[in-house]
């Protein structure tokens, strides 16, 4: 057999893995909250972190593996290299175990140790620099290696088939067709690559019965371009400092952001952020990551301006990993007094909003 047979042979059963191991995987559940402080307004929240790899990161994972080995740029041998703030990484190592291949990835100085435990729980490396450095690095170490560099934060948006394919969108909106309010008013995502906000808004657009009521939020953290340059629409925009929301939030505008099929964009404080999980693990009993509480924070806003306005509806937001990688930061009262974040008033304006 020559060595483009062999390689072939190498794909088809690479692909056989991952949708072997799709094949195995349950839909996420959708959750549905019925809020006191909310009679006519309600929200749902659609689990990713129940997936095997524990975020909403791992369709983009799968995304990224199917998109470079049909573009010929991962075979047998192929080290795959990501930049990374750890849940991506997370869920990259977790596909590299499954086709047997060697993963690096660059992580900004300071991610949660738990994701980098859990990067090293699959078998793959990891490499930490300053926040700015991680595109670089990454480019490098994947030149240096002739290995495949992933770049999320380009081909996030790409890599998914956003009219199909049991994406994120198509999920979600075939999960709330039984509900009272089947189309819901909004759908609230934050930003990380922006492919996840992307695949929403352009499924939206897609079916014109969605389209036709179906609003996009956008909720982005401190320490992030994405609110300012859809304010502006200045693409150049840059910033020294790191998100604290892991996950989410960006020092420069992203490729696969889109902000032209984005409704309404929102800032969110990192402590309204942090509040919100505190408060959400009292209504549905497990923790949750700091960009979930980002989400809810934003969604609980929106329905506040619907109840103000005597509109009825519905609003979907997502889980997007859970709160165990987090305990020695959002959960830990000694991080939180030296950051010097004050969760109670926040956590007060959540109350009054819900009860």
């Amino acid at each position: 057999m020559n060595e483009l047979c062999a390689e072939r042979q190498w794909v088809c059963e690479a692909m056989r893995r991952i949708n072997a191991d799709f094949n195995r995987s349950a839909d996420t559940h959708l959750i549905k909250l019925d809020l006191p402080g909310f009679p006519d307004q309600t929200l749902y929240l659609k689990d990713e972190s129940i997936h095997p790899s524990g975020s909403l990161k791992h369709r983009l994972a799968r995304s990224l593996y199917l998109y470079g080995l049909c573009n010929g740029r991962i075979g047998p041998d192929t080290v795959i290299v990501e930049s990374s703030s750890g849940s991506t990484a997370v869920s990259e190592a977790y596909f590299a175990k499954i086709l047997g291949l060697r993963f690096i990835a660059v992580l900004p100085e300071g991610t949660a140790q738990k994701k980098i435990d859990q990067i090293a729980f699959y078998g793959a490396e990891t490499h930490a620099v300053p926040a700015p450095e991680i595109y670089a690095e990454a480019e490098r170490i994947a030149a240096d290696l002739g290995g495949h560099y992933m770049d999320q934060f380009t081909f996030a948006e790409r890599a998914t088939d956003w009219r199909g394919n049991n994406n994120i969108a198509e999920s979600l909106f075939a999960q709330l067709a039984l509900e009272q309010h089947s189309i819901p008013d909004w759908v609230v995502m934050s930003a990380g690559t922006g492919g996840t906000s992307a695949t929403i808004g352009r499924y939206i657009r897609y079916r014109a019965d969605l389209a036709e009521k179906t609003q996009l939020c956008v909720a982005d953290p401190e320490n992030s371009v994405f609110y300012d340059h859809f304010m502006t629409g200045d693409p150049d925009l840059r910033i020294n400092g790191r998100s604290r929301i892991e996950g989410i939030g960006r020092p420069r505008v992203e490729a696969s952001f889109q902000p032209r099929i984005i409704d309404r964009m929102m800032q969110v404080p990192d402590a309204a952020s942090l509040a919100t999980i505190h408060w959400l693990e009292t209504v549905i009993g497990r923790k949750c990551g700091g960009s979930t509480g980002t989400n809810v924070w934003a969604a609980l806003t929106l329905m506040a301006e619907m109840r103000d306005a005597g509109q009825a509806g519905s609003i979907a937001t997502l889980i997007c990993d859970g709160g165990e990688r987090y305990l020695d930061t959002y959960y830990d009262a000694g991080w939180l007094e030296k950051q010097g974040l004050d969760l109670d008033p926040h956590l007060k304006e959540i109350a009054a909003l819900t009860v």
